[in-house]
């Protein structure tokens, strides 16, 4: 089943649903929307890939604004995050655990010959499509600059 056909499906059992199915069907509507909008840009229908995408931006934007509403202490805003994190997060493949994503650091860092911190970023170019919608780049990015820190030191 596609994102699309999944996403329709969902959309109306949040429907029937009512009052419970009201946050996940905002978080449905909205990731039809973004979808749409992408439509119009480009000028015909996403492919599944860039269905993901559509999805993994959503995602990103609550992961960025998290931190600022737990510095202010905005705790049903924090709690409607979360919930819209954990609905996006059905959406995507699997995420990788940190274990997962040093094995493929470590191959990319042997693929790359990176020796430390500068060779950051052909690292990071390798590791973009194996790990895309798969992991938080944030954390990628934070892992590979741990383990590059290492080998200089």
């Amino acid at each position: 089943m596609s994102t699309l056909e999944r996403l329709n499906q969902d959309m109306k059992e949040a429907m029937r649903a009512k009052e419970e199915g009201k946050l996940r069907l905002s978080v449905i509507r909205m990731i039809k929307s973004a979808a749409k909008y992408q439509e119009i840009e480009k000028g015909e229908a996403l492919s599944e890939d860039e269905w993901l995408q559509v999805i993994s931006k959503e995602l990103k934007q609550r992961r960025d604004v998290l931190p600022e509403y737990e510095k202010n202490d905005r705790q049903e805003m924090i709690g409607t995050l979360h919930e819209e994190i954990k609905i996006l997060m059905d959406y995507l493949p699997r995420q990788l655990d940190d274990a997962e994503i040093m094995a493929l650091i470590n191959a990319a860092v042997a693929e790359v010959g990176a020796a430390g911190p500068k060779d950051m970023g052909k690292v990071m170019g390798k590791l973009s499509a194996a790990t895309k919608g798969k992991a938080d780049g944030r954390r990628v990015s934070e892992l590979v600059k741990e383990t590059l820190s290492a080998m200089e030191g």
